[in-house]
């Protein structure tokens, strides 16, 4: 099974028991319902900001530690002015 069936599988089981938690379908005997009718409306919210947060946290690093990778480095900088010089080539003003 791919990973991208897997997530969906695993997506579509939360929201099934996210949403029937929602309407007081299964109720959750921990909590009071008080809590429960303030806490699970702004679950989707924070789920959505926590997976921001991540990814930012992640883009964030992976530009932190770019140049731990030289050979990635050298030939990202190679590339970048071989397109300078084509572009220069053709008579377009860089830089």
């Amino acid at each position: 099974m791919a990973r991208a069936h897997r997530v969906a599988i695993y997506g579509s089981i939360f929201l099934v028991f996210y949403l029937l938690t929602l309407f007081a379908v299964v109720p959750i005997p921990i909590l009071d319902p008080a809590v429960v009718s303030q806490l699970l409306p702004v679950i989707p919210w924070w789920l959505l900001v926590s997976f921001g947060a991540y990814s930012l946290a992640s883009l964030g690093w992976g530009l932190f530690t770019f140049r731990d990778c030289p050979d990635a480095y050298h030939e990202l900088l190679k590339e970048v002015n071989e397109a300078k010089n084509d572009l220069r080539g053709k008579g377009v003003t860089v830089d």
